[in-house]
């Protein structure tokens, strides 16, 4: 499938993942020490939810839309207090009430940065990368580059400051993107074992997807380090090949407050970004696959 970011900003996919990695960078900033983050395919950095690409598929609406546009319900205390942080941003990029802009990975990121903290955005396609070259401006703390985000890999870890976090959503443009992304991430622990590694994947046929966790678990095993953590929303059961069903994280190292505050996260998002009465997630570690979702 062709998912680029543009045409799906703010969705539900979009709210889920940059939850989680608002989570995984705040955990981080629990230590004084400075850390770094490599977003791998950054995207344009900042998305117009009444651009044609996004009102063409319309995906925001169902997405942050539900969380906080003009049809958002209020989410529970304990819940807004979990994800404030991610709200907090959303609202910073909408200053005048109306929810026209949606912040991609590295706005999310650059603005929970503290001082020594450093971001590499990295984008290959052309257009995007002027977009997000003009998103980031002159910080000095944000490096941007243009190269294959696995060449981008190899070239930023492991980072001076030894400790940090890695995202790497692609596109999935080309065929055998899951390859990539396993191989991908063989190739980061060997120079980062220790580092929170967020792999983003869309389900449509769910098939190529369970083949996908097993390489990973594989991988994971022989980089004798403890089993990635799978956070997946389906919006539907994966039946039809042809539609989004769902996606999900695996994310490498996480924080060991991950799991429990996703799965509150998410039991209250269900009701709110739930396409039908089956939609349903997953929070687990990838070795109990095949899981178990909960309603």
């Amino acid at each position: 499938m062709n998912y680029r970011h543009a045409f799906h900003a703010g969705n539900f996919a979009d709210v889920v993942k940059h939850i989680v990695l608002m989570l995984c960078i705040e955990y981080l900033k629990k230590k004084p020490a400075p850390f770094a983050v490599l977003d791998t395919h950054a995207g344009a950095g900042r998305y117009r939810l009444d651009a044609s690409e996004a009102t063409r598929t319309g995906e925001w609406r169902d997405g942050i839309g539900r969380i906080c546009g003009p049809d958002a319900t209020e989410l529970p205390a304990e819940i807004t207090r979990l994800i404030a942080p991610y709200l907090d941003i959303i609202r910073a990029e909408n200053s005048r009430g109306d929810l026209r802009n949606y912040p991609g990975s590295p706005v999310i990121v650059q603005s929970l940065l503290r001082a020594g903290d450093r971001l590499t955005a990295n984008e290959l396609h052309p257009d995007d990368f002027k977009l997000l070259k003009a998103v980031m401006k002159d910080d000095k703390s944000v490096r941007t580059t243009s190269m294959d985000g696995y060449t981008a890999l190899k070239a930023n870890l492991p980072p001076k400051e030894r400790r940090g976090l890695v995202i790497v959503d692609p596109p999935f443009e080309e065929p055998g993107e899951l390859i990539r992304l396993t191989d991908g991430l063989s190739e980061a622990l060997k120079r980062f074992a220790t580092g929170t590694m967020l792999l983003w994947y869309p389900i449509k046929d769910p098939k190529p997807v369970l083949r996908f966790k097993k390489a990973v678990a594989a991988v994971t095993t022989t980089a004798k380090i403890d089993p990635a953590l799978e956070v997946e929303f389906y919006l539907r059961p994966p039946r039809n090949p042809t539609l989004l069903n769902g996606a999900g994280l695996l994310v490498i190292n996480p924080p060991y407050t991950l799991a429990a505050d996703m799965a509150a996260i998410l039991t209250a998002l269900v009701p709110r970004l739930g396409a039908s009465p089956d939609a349903e997630f997953s929070v687990a570690p990838l070795a109990s696959v095949p899981l178990e979702r909960k309603k």
